[in-house]
């Protein structure tokens, strides 16, 4: 049984470093967008148009989309004080809690999945890619055409006339990234931390 929790968890890990590296590529465009509009800002007097609102959607992937190898690696921002103190004094204590406390963080990272999904349905719904709209332009077979019209009828974030952006692939990075952070708390709780690297700033010596 560990085996095949230890198969499973290796598969969790690699889409948890693929989702890092999509990350990874969302903050180097959004660098290059505030790049460009610092440009165009300084040398031109013409700043682009949605940077904001750009910055603000792009955080939320980039921090989700990253939460679960942050948390593979031990590296999720907590107060480890006591807990590094108990792995060096009383190491199986230490372990225990340690698992304790993983096993309580999966438990909240699937209630926030649970509050998440309904908001994420609802903003994909909206849009009816797979269903007549109740009102506005019906679909006209070309796909592009409808694909088009289906984003303009989406719940949208920013603003109206400079930038929008639909809600629904914000709300589910969330519902991805808090849903395969509690899986990896899961196997961290169950199975404990494989990688003996993946320790506390305390016990590893870091400051």
């Amino acid at each position: 049984m560990i085996a095949i929790l230890r198969n499973i968890e290796k598969v969790v890990v690699k889409i948890a470093i693929l989702a890092n590296v999509s990350g990874a590529f969302v903050l180097l465009a959004l660098v290059a967008i505030m790049n460009v509009d610092v440009i165009s800002r300084n040398f031109f007097n013409a700043p682009l148009r949605g940077v904001i609102e750009i910055v603000i959607f792009s955080l939320a992937l980039i921090v989700f989309l990253q939460l679960p190898d942050v948390v593979r690696t031990g590296r999720l921002t907590r107060s480890d004080g006591f807990l590094g103190l108990m792995r060096v004094v009383k190491p199986r204590f230490g372990n225990a809690l340690a698992r304790a406390l993983d096993g309580v963080a999966c438990i909240f990272m699937g209630l926030i999945v649970w509050t998440v999904w309904p908001e994420f349905t609802h903003a994909f719904e909206s849009c009816h890619f797979f269903t007549p709209p109740e009102f506005g332009t019906p679909p006209t077979g070309e796909f592009w055409v409808d694909f088009k019209t289906a984003l303009g009828r989406c719940d949208y974030f920013g603003t109206p006339g400079i930038l929008t952006a639909p809600w629904w692939p914000v709300r589910l990075a969330i519902a991805f990234g808090c849903a395969w952070a509690g899986i990896l708390f899961f196997f961290k709780a169950v199975l404990g931390d494989a990688d003996p690297r993946h320790v506390t700033a305390q016990t590893s010596g870091e400051v």
